[in-house]
Order: C-alpha cells, then structure tokens, then sequence
C-alpha cells in the first residue's frame, strides 16, 4: 500500500547521535543484556525497578512472527508506517510484505540488525532525533510497552505528533494493568547481569487514554486481543488543564 506523502526510507542504519534527550537512555538499551537477548532470540530478561519489582520482557514473542493482537494493529496501519521502537522488527517486515512503506527506528544495533535481516527497513536513532520524513508519516506505532520510552508518555507523544502528516494516526498499546507511573530501571537477565539505569514509564489503558487527550489526540478506537490492549489516535485539540485532571470514564 502505498502514499503520495509516504518519505523515502533510508537504505541503511545511521548511527545514533550522541545527544539530545534521548542520548542517555539510548545508551543503555545498546548493552548488554538486552543485546545479546536479541541476538539469541530469548530470555530470560527483566526490567528492574530501584525496589527490585521485575517486570518480564517478552524477548522471544518479539523475535517470533506476527501473532493475533500483532494482525489487529497491523489491519488498522494506513500508508507509510513508523514503528517507534521496532525491536527485531517483526512488525516491519509484516508490513513491508504487505506492501507498505515502513521503517523501524530502535536504540539498539542489534534490533536493527535483526530487523533488517527480516526483510524489514530499520534506522538506528531515537525517536527524539531527527528522522527521515518528518511530518509525512501516515501511521505510527507504539507497540510492545514502548510508550514508556524516554519516562515520559506526554512527550514520546508529542514528539510523535510531529512526525505524523495532516490526518495521520498513531496505534499505541497500553500496559496490560491498570498503572500510571514513571520509574527509573535496569536490564536484569536474571543471572547477575544488570544495565546501567535509565528512565522509563508504564501506562494503562485509562492512563494512556488520559495522557494522550492531554497532548491533544483523539480516540478513535480501542480493543484487547488475547490480553493485549489497543488505542488507536488521532490529532486532536489539546484539553485544558482542568479537564486534563480527569481521566477518560472517571466521575468528576
């Protein structure tokens, strides 16, 4: 499928600059242990919080095929596509098969390296960087718990904003429990190995709902398969600071 205001994609990685706001967290996704997870396709590998909570990274469903919650976002992706944290690219690909123009952009040359292997095109940059067709993209895609890059979903999501054509529309998925919070965390690979810490967020559907109303979009659509929760977006107008105070569903 293809646009009249779809960029043209790069043909090779460019290597990540060394500054901005997203410098310090690109980082620590580029060592190991994440890498070297990447690399063999499994885990285990872990997100730990400063209090020890772990969350599980589901290494090896990112490094399988497409599956079911995967085809629902995929059916709902228009023109050319940017998925903002592509992984090893499993959702490129698809994409590129099915006749899109899509490029991954991730932190870490592993993912790349790995999606480009796939089929897929993938750019070694933070979505925070300057990237290739800014403003003329007409879907991006928040996939895989990647609203929480950077610690702050109200800037990943204007910063996406801007990377979107007039029209264009944003599939996010949301933590598959209710929680709203910004944390700093290390990669774990659950025998011994720890990264160095970096910012990161985790949002709920409500949450993901009331942060992305604030910012300025608007829901058009929002669905769970097998577990998994969906929000499609699109531009909207920015609510005021006393309606951003309540959540979308919440009594006033």
């Amino acid at each position: 499928m293809t646009a009249p205001t779809a960029p043209t994609a790069p043909t090779a990685p460019t290597a990540p600059a060394t500054s901005g706001p997203s410098a310090t967290p690109g980082r620590q996704w580029r060592a190991d242990p994440y890498s070297l997870a990447l690399r063999t396709g499994q885990g285990p590998l872990f997100l730990r919080r400063t209090d020890g909570w772990l969350l599980p990274l589901d290494v090896e469903r990112w490094c399988a095929g497409t599956d079911a919650a995967d085809e629902s976002v995929l059916a709902r992706c228009r023109g050319s596509v940017l998925d903002i944290g592509c992984g090893p690219g499993r959702l490129v690909a698809a994409l590129a098969e099915r006749g899109h123009r899509a490029l991954g952009i991730d932190v870490t040359p592993a993912a790349v390296t790995r999606t480009v292997r796939r089929g897929g095109t993938a750019l070694c940059r933070s979505v925070f960087e300057p990237l290739p067709g800014e403003r003329r993209w007409d879907t991006a895609l928040l996939i895989d718990g990647n609203i929480g890059i950077g610690g702050d979903p109200a800037a990943l999501l204007g910063r996406t904003a801007d990377l979107l054509a007039p029209g264009g529309r944003l599939v996010a998925e949301a933590a598959p429990v209710e929680v709203d919070e910004r944390c700093e965390v290390r990669l774990d690979d659950g025998r011994g190995t720890l990264g160095t810490p970096f910012p990161w967020a985790r949002a709920g559907r409500r949450a993901l709902l009331r942060h992305a109303e604030a910012a300025g979009w608007r829901t058009v659509g929002s669905w769970t398969v097998a577990g998994r929760h969906f929000a499609e977006l699109v531009r909207g107008r920015r609510r005021t600071a006393a309606a951003a105070r309540t959540a979308p569903g919440d009594a006033p």
